[in-house]
C-alpha cells in the first residue's frame, strides 16, 4: 500500500464514539421525593414557628423530650409504614398496644428475669397475632381493613377482661429506661438512630425488596414465583411486633396499663405514614418520611400549647397538614406519569 493511499484507507475507518453518559434527571428526583420534601419542609416551618415562641426549642434537651414523646408513635408507625408499602393496613395495632401495656402493667415485677421473659412474650405474642393477619388476608381472600378492625376489637376485649381500668404498675427500674442517657442522648433518642439502621438494613434484605415489589405490582410479583401468603405473614407479623415494642415503651412513659390507649395510635400511625411520603396505595415510602410525620404531629401539640389556643386545634391542623401531604403526593405522581408518558 503507497503513502498516498493510506490516508483514504483510514478516512474510510468508521469514528468509535464513546457513548454518552446520562445526566441525573434532577427533575425526576425531585417529583419522586416531592411528598418526602413536602414533609421536611412542613417539619423545618413547625419547628420555626415554635422556636420564635418558645426559648430552649434548639437544645438537646428539648431534643430529648420531643423524641421521648414521639416514640410511641414512631414504633407504631414504623409497622405501619410496612404494611402501607406492602399495599395494606393494620388497625389492630391499636389493639396490640392495649394488650401489651396491660400485661406488662399486670405481670412485671421487680425481678428482672420476669420482666425479660414477659417482654419476650409480649413481643411474640406481638408478631404471632400480625402473622395470623396476614394469613387470614391471604387465605381467606379478605380485605386487610376488614381483617385488622376485628382483631383489634378482639385484642381490646382482651385487653379489658384483663385489666378493666387504667392502673397496675410496672418497675421502676423498668420507668427509668425511658429516661436513661448515654453521651446526654436518651434511650429514645438511640432507639430512634436503630430504627433508621433498621430501615437501611431491612430495605435491603430479600424480604424487604420483595415487599415493595408486591406493594408495587402484586400480580407482578405472583407470576414471578413471589409467595403472596408469606409475604403478607411475614409483613404484618412485623406490623405487630413493632405495635408490641410501642406498647413496651409506652409502659415506660407511663408506669401503668391502660385497655384502651392503643386507639390514640391507629390513625396517627397511618397519618404520620403518609405525611412522611408513603403511597397508600403501596409501593413507595421510606422510614425517614414517617418518622419526620411522627415528629410533626407531636409538635402541633406542643404548638397549639405554646399559642394558648384550644386543643381542640391540634387535630384541625393535623387534619390540614395531612391534606397538605396527600394532596403533595398526588400532584408529584401524576407529574411522574406524565413524564413517563
Amino acid at each position: 500500500m503507497s503513502v498516498a493511499e493510506r490516508p483514504v484507507e483510514m478516512a474510510q475507518r468508521p469514528v468509535e464514539m464513546k457513548p454518552a453518559r446520562p445526566g441525573i434527571d434532577w427533575r425526576g428526583r425531585a417529583l419522586d421525593r416531592a411528598p418526602f420534601l413536602v414533609a421536611c419542609l412542613m417539619l423545618a416551618l413547625i419547628v420555626a414557628i415554635y422556636g420564635s415562641l418558645q426559648s430552649g426549642v434548639f437544645s438537646l434537651d428539648e431534643i430529648n423530650l420531643d423524641t421521648a414523646a414521639a416514640m410511641t408513635l414512631m414504633l407504631a408507625a414504623t409497622g405501619q409504614t410496612i404494611v402501607l408499602v406492602r399495599g395494606g393496613i393494620d388497625l389492630s395495632i391499636g389493639g396490640m398496644i392495649s394488650l401489651g401495656t396491660v400485661i406488662a402493667a399486670t405481670r412485671f415485677t421487680d425481678d428482672p428475669s420476669t420482666v425479660a421473659l414477659w417482654t419476650l412474650a409480649i413481643l411474640a405474642l406481638g408478631f404471632l397475632i400480625g402473622a395470623l393477619n396476614g394469613l387470614l388476608i391471604s387465605l381467606l381472600k379478605l380485605q386487610p381493613f376488614l381483617v385488622t378492625l376485628a382483631t383489634w376489637s378482639i385484642l381490646n376485649g382482651v385487653a379489658m377482661i384483663i385489666l378493666p381500668t387504667d392502673g397496675g404498675s410496672v418497675p421502676g427500674w423498668w420507668v427509668g429506661f425511658g429516661y436513661a442517657q448515654l453521651f446526654g442522648l436518651t434511650s429514645p433518642v438511640w432507639m430512634l438512630l436503630a430504627l433508621l439502621l433498621f430501615w437501611w438494613w431491612f430495605r435491603a434484605t430479600r424480604v424487604g425488596v420483595t415487599i415493595q415489589a408486591t406493594g408495587s405490582n402484586e400480580k407482578s410479583a405472583f407470576l414471578s414465583g413471589v409467595s403472596i401468603t408469606r409475604v403478607n405473614v411475614i409483613t404484618y407479623g412485623l406490623s405487630g411486633l413493632f405495635a408490641a415494642g410501642a406498647a413496651l415503651y409506652l409502659t415506660t412513659q407511663t408506669g401503668a396499663g391502660s385497655p384502651t390507649i392503643g386507639k390514640d395510635y391507629i390513625l396517627p400511625s397511618v397519618a404520620a405514614a403518609v405525611i412522611g411520603g408513603v403511597s397508600l396505595f403501596g409501593g413507595r415510602g421510606h422510614l425517614a418520611g414517617t418518622l419526620i410525620g411522627a415528629f410533626v404531629l407531636t409538635l402541633i401539640g406542643n404548638l397549639v400549647f405554646v399559642l394558648h389556643v384550644s386543643s381542640y386545634w391540634q387535630p384541625v391542623a393535623s387534619g390540614v397538614i395531612l391534606l397538605l401531604s396527600v394532596l403533595a403526593s398526588s400532584v408529584a405522581e401524576k407529574a411522574a406519569r406524565n413524564r413517563v408518558q
